[in-house]
């Protein structure tokens, strides 16, 4: 295998998007990168010229489903980012080979070894979904393998595998059987939620490079795969930027999450001034707060006890501030 082969099964670069690698999690059908489903005969959904006689942007497609229905917010993601192209039959590839940054193979297609190389042989990026096929069973794990192996065959190893469930569209994916793929191929993953984000957490924390969120997915799935892309994943993946903006959207997702835990913590230790028998500055105990730093400091060694101390005591005091605040306006009540 070459050294650029080898890259590419590491990390896959889909327009200005590289998924894998230790890189950032990607939300594809969110703010990273589109995807539209085509509907099986040469056409965009949502363009002019298309069958159902709706009308889109000419410069592109819509995000969207096959309906070419799209929110304001559809329209807004689909602005920006990669494009990435689901084909329903043959006669869509040469429209994907024209617009799209990337090709989804859908569960269906996936089944199928010769659909498989025609989709490779674009020579686009290849997302390889694991699902429910034509016959309604979905692909073993070396079922699932063997069709990225199909494309290596056909020259292209820029293959992202997508554990996307095992029956129906709306299927929890395996996450389980998401790392093994991972782990047998060397390949980048990204998990399937559909549309709901329930979700999200969960595989950025099973080691989802991404996360691919179905054309249309209401609001609130889209916003719970962006903050699991950007809060969970600042606390279970480690990023190795190489420049400075890279290296400064890596703080703000830790400052993201740094910021979720203090609400956390700031919500715990009022709880617990309540149930003290003596409250708030008065109730400090210093020796545990001292037993907290030495505690953090075995995590954070570069730091130390010493550069932690000041931290936590202003994050005490500041937990200590609000819930004396909070008490004098229930007392005003």
């Amino acid at each position: 295998m070459t050294k650029a082969a080898q890259l590419d099964r590491d990390a896959v670069r889909i327009g200005d998007l590289v998924i894998g690698d230790g890189r950032p999690v990607v939300v594809i059908g969110g703010r990273d990168a589109r995807w539209v489903r085509l509907r099986g005969d040469g056409t965009i959904p949502g363009t002019p010229g298309a069958p159902d006689g709706t009308s889109g942007d000419s410069a592109g497609p819509e995000h969207g489903d096959a309906s070419g229905e799209g929110s304001s917010r559809d329209r807004a993601v689909a602005e920006a980012g990669p494009l990435l192209m689901e084909p329903a039959t043959v006669a869509d590839l040469s429209i994907v080979a024209r617009h799209a940054d990337g090709v989804v193979v859908g569960a269906a297609w996936a089944a199928d070894p010769d659909l498989v190389r025609a989709a490779a042989r674009l020579g686009l990026p290849v997302v390889l979904q694991r699902g429910a096929g034509r016959n309604g069973r979905a692909a073993t794990l070396e079922e699932w393998l063997a069709a990225a192996d199909d494309c290596a065959a056909e020259g292209n190893e820029a293959v992202v595998l997508c554990e996307s469930g095992g029956h129906a569209e709306d299927a929890a994916p395996d996450l389980g059987l998401m790392r093994a793929a991972r782990e047998r191929a060397g390949r980048p993953v990204l998990a399937g939620l559909g549309a709901d984000g329930g979700l999200a957490n969960a595989a950025v924390a099973a080691g989802a490079d991404g996360l691919l969120v179905a054309p249309g997915a209401p609001a609130p799935a889209l916003a719970a795969a962006h903050e699991a892309a950007t809060v969970m994943a600042a606390l279970v993946r480690r990023d190795d930027p190489e420049t400075l903006g890279a290296a400064r959207a890596a703080i703000d997702r830790v400052d993201a999450a740094l910021a979720t835990l203090l609400e956390r913590r700031a919500a715990l230790a009022g709880r617990i001034q309540r149930l003290k028998p003596v409250g708030g500055f008065r109730g400090r105990d210093m020796e545990r707060e001292r037993r907290l730093v030495e505690a953090m400091a075995r995590r954070a060694p570069s730091l130390g006890a010493g550069r932690l101390a000041p931290i936590m005591n202003a994050v005490i005091e500041a937990g200590l501030h609000l819930s004396e605040e909070t008490r004098d306006g229930e007392e005003r009540r």
